[in-house]
């Protein structure tokens, strides 16, 4: 049986040292305020992360 929770996840900008808390089921784009590099991009399902997902949280 397939495990659906949904998590949480601390994901590091690719660019630069920003971290943030991401839902690994984003509906918008998240993206790094300092270098405006994009972090996740949203598919309708989980998320696209482009950056380093450094924890997953629950």
């Amino acid at each position: 049986m397939q495990d659906n929770k949904s998590k949480f996840l601390k994901v590091k900008s690719p660019d630069s040292d920003y971290t943030v808390i991401i839902f690994d089921k984003c509906d918008t784009i998240v993206k790094d305020p300092v270098t405006g590099s994009t972090i996740a991009l949203p598919t309708g399902g989980k998320a696209k992360i482009l950056g380093e997902i450094l924890e997953e949280l629950e």
